[in-house]
């Protein structure tokens, strides 16, 4: 079922900012983070020692291929690009739902809220569905891509976050520095992946995209996107997406989140929440000397 927009209450907005002042709250009792790590997540996690320094993957750098506008009131969660047009998902309680957009323009083609009591999450399609998770409902959907009529439910422990796939897997992140692996007939879980920048983890992982056989990760709060084995949970790269958007121009919580892939044109496009732009970007080689 294809639902109308009309959810922007200042109450739902409300809730909505309480429920994020509580996830901020939450991801700081598990990850067991202090208020001065808080304060460097915009640098990956790395450890005092010399050789955990020298471990440290490199930052690369972005050029602005094109830019698109961006419905400023989605809270986006998920993103993906298929078959000529965006599927996203967006959370805050009360304004979370499934879109299909046409990227050229920001126009929303079709979509679904959710239950109003759930944080949506995380996206991603699987043969002609797309699945959704939530935050901390412990409860995931499945839809059918074309119609949007959702086809069944399945849970899973603690929070979900971001998620993407690869030929054989959904990989699912909960915002530490684990990510999970599911079974895409059965939605169980059937492996984890610990991810490190040299010998230190990477806590935040959050919304995540499957390119060219490397997993591509937001860092929650950061303006950040680590490139990751699959293999070995490595961090092979960081691109770092500062200035992008200035941060004076956004409200809270508008931090970047958002990573599709065009396999067919080789483009990657990246956005935030509540931003009102959508990007094209080119990943450049690290400067000379970092």
């Amino acid at each position: 079922m294809v639902v109308a927009r009309g959810l922007q209450t200042p109450r739902l907005f409300q809730r909505g900012t309480v429920a994020l002042r509580m996830r901020t709250r939450a991801r700081l009792v598990i990850a067991g983070l202090t208020t001065s790590l808080l304060l460097s997540a915009s640098l990956p996690a790395s450890e005092t020692s010399p050789r955990a320094q020298a471990a440290k993957a490199p930052v690369a750098r972005y050029h602005v291929v094109k830019s698109y506008p961006h419905d400023s009131e989605a809270f986006t969660q998920g993103l993906i690009y298929l078959d000529g047009v965006l599927y996203e998902g967006t959370g805050l309680v009360g304004r979370s739902s499934i879109r299909k957009v046409r990227l050229e323009n920001g126009e929303i083609l079709q979509m679904r809220n959710i239950d109003p009591t759930i944080f949506g999450e995380g996206i991603t399609e699987w043969g002609k569905t797309l699945v959704q998770l939530t935050w901390q409902s412990g409860v995931g959907f499945v839809y059918d891509r074309a119609s949007f009529q959702q086809l069944k439910t399945f849970n899973y422990t603690g929070e979900g976050w971001g998620l993407t796939h690869d030929d054989k897997r959904l990989i699912m992140s909960d915002g530490t520095s684990i990510l999970r692996f599911l079974d895409p007939a059965t939605l169980r879980h059937i492996g984890r992946l610990p991810i490190r920048d040299g010998t230190a983890p990477v806590n935040g992982l959050n919304e995540l995209e499957f390119v060219k056989g490397e997993i591509l990760a937001n860092v929650w709060m950061t303006d950040r996107i680590a490139r990751i084995s699959p293999r070995t949970g490595q961090v092979v790269e960081w691109i770092d997406l500062s200035g992008l958007m200035n941060p004076r121009n956004l409200p809270q919580g508008a931090v970047l989140n958002g990573i599709a892939y065009d396999a067919a044109g080789d483009r990657l496009f990246v956005t935030g929440k509540l931003w009102p732009r959508l990007f094209e970007i080119k990943i450049l080689p690290p400067a000379s000397g970092r």
